[in-house]
């Protein structure tokens, strides 16, 4: 395999569009869906209602990549080789003795295997790493913190209240029926919400597509959200831009399942047809559906055997791991993290859009500069999403997190954003992530700090 990655070698260019193609602004969203989730547990599940009184600093727990222990009450994070390199019991840090209390002097989490081969879900673990659910583990820990106040045991069951606040809130039909607090208020004011695409961003999708690249768009996003959306950061005419648009693709089950557990449906009005279709005959706009039935049709499309497709993505779970075990794509994740350690961001900035975090009628967000840290910057709390430095009696060591190993496993390359590659052309020769060269290749336009820093010890 070549070193080098270009999008010119590439037929099909396929990306997911929530964290993707679209970028939320990640404050106002996170309190949205906190906000969201939070509501739902006092209004439907009788929680206490202080669960919806947060201050800015309570947002440097919300760090991606956390593991839920639901069999302990525990958010944990994870070394590469799945030992656990610091953890809390809701929002109260473990100490060194209380962690090998827990998880034994090796601090060894015992469901790590069934997660690092797989990335399943299950009844006794849940991994954060997109930040749609992120603010639900700030809600587990203080659900947490709630349940020990009281004097209540913690068991597993607070964990069903809560996949009920996440379907309450995201179920393909809140949006149509304005239900939840999610999507109404998107609706209401995209703008506070979705970052518009930038002009060069618009460019390079046309370019791609005028040079005969085939263009998908693949998102769990029901079709009524994905269209809001879209029209928003791309304009009305966005469906010229893409071949084939799929919607509520359910991923990870998209890449990973047979056809005949997820046939493609057809859309009237953002209803799914009944039937599922037995093959995809042609492009155009489609419901659910799996990686093979596609993979024929892109074969027909590209009158080729083997067609090379990338897919860009920002979930572990649901995009790089899946279309790269599965699909066999090659695959670009989108880290915001990177931008949170020393990496420049992009001008993501249209000419004619308002700044991005004015609200609806040109306030401020309530806590917009009074200290609340963006989900994407480092934690004080959980440290870097890369590398983790311990320090003890004046020593410092350094581990690598078991996300950061997860990127170099499944990704051909990782970037801070879109934006930070649209200006470039097709043929730019991207340098590819590879067990025979540095951890810190790969990553472009430049490794995040805590990796330069593991480098250079």
């Amino acid at each position: 395999m070549s070193e080098y990655f270009s999008l010119s070698e590439c037929d099909v260019i396929g990306f997911d569009l929530d964290h993707t193609l679209c970028r939320y602004n990640l404050k106002e969203t996170s309190r949205l869906i906190y906000e969201s989730f939070a509501r739902y547990l006092v209004g439907h599940k009788g929680y206490d209602k202080d669960l919806l009184h947060l201050t800015p600093a309570t947002w440097d727990f919300c760090f991606k990549g956390l593991v839920v222990d639901l069999e302990e009450g525990n958010l944990v994070k994870l070394a590469e080789d799945g030992t656990v390199l610091r953890a809390t019991h809701g929002t109260k840090d473990l100490s060194t003795d209380d962690i090998i209390k827990h998880y034994g002097p090796k601090r060894e989490w015992k469901h790590f295997n069934s997660l690092n081969t797989s990335y399943t879900r299950s009844a006794k673990y849940y991994f954060y790493d997109n930040y749609f659910d992120l603010p639900g583990a700030l809600l587990c820990a203080g659900v947490v913190d709630m349940l020990n106040k009281r004097g209540a045991e913690i068991t597993s069951d607070f964990w069903k209240d809560i996949v009920a606040a996440i379907d309450h809130n995201y179920s393909t039909s809140a949006f149509r029926e304005d239900t939840g607090t999610y999507f109404p208020s998107v609706k209401r004011c995209p703008g506070h919400y979705l970052q518009p695409c930038s002009d060069a961003v618009k460019r390079w999708l046309r370019s791609m597509k005028k040079s005969g690249k085939i263009l998908l768009l693949i998102t769990s996003s029901h079709s009524d959200y994905c269209r809001l959306v879209c029209e928003h950061i791309l304009g009305s005419d966005f469906e010229e831009l893409f071949d084939i648009i799929i919607t509520n693709a359910l991923k990870p089950g998209f890449f990973s399942l047979v056809p005949q557990q997820r046939p493609f449906r057809t859309l009237v009005d953002d209803v799914e047809d009944s039937e599922g279709l037995p093959s995809l005959e042609k492009p155009g706009w489609y419901s659910q559906g799996n990686w093979p039935h596609l993979h024929e049709l892109l074969k027909t499309m590209t009158n080729k055997t083997e067609p090379k497709v990338v897919y860009f993505g920002d979930s572990m779970r649901s995009d790089m791991f899946p279309a790269c075990s599965f699909g066999k794509l090659e695959t670009v994740m989108i880290v915001e993290e990177m931008e949170g350690e020393g990496v420049p961001r992009a001008d993501v900035t249209p000419s004619n859009s308002p700044t991005p975090s004015e609200g609806p009628a040109g306030k401020k967000g309530k806590f917009e500069d009074q200290g609340m840290k963006s989900p994407s910057a480092v934690s004080n709390q959980w440290g870097s999403y890369f590398v983790d430095v311990q320090k003890n009696e004046g020593e410092e060591t350094r581990s690598l997190t078991w996300c950061c190993h997860s990127i170099h496993t499944y990704s051909t390359m990782a970037i801070p954003s879109i934006e930070a590659i649209a200006d470039l052309p097709l043929d730019f020769k991207f340098q590819r992530f590879s067990s025979d060269k540095p951890i810190t290749t790969g990553y472009y336009p430049r490794p995040p700090d805590s990796l330069l820093k593991w480098e250079e010890n």
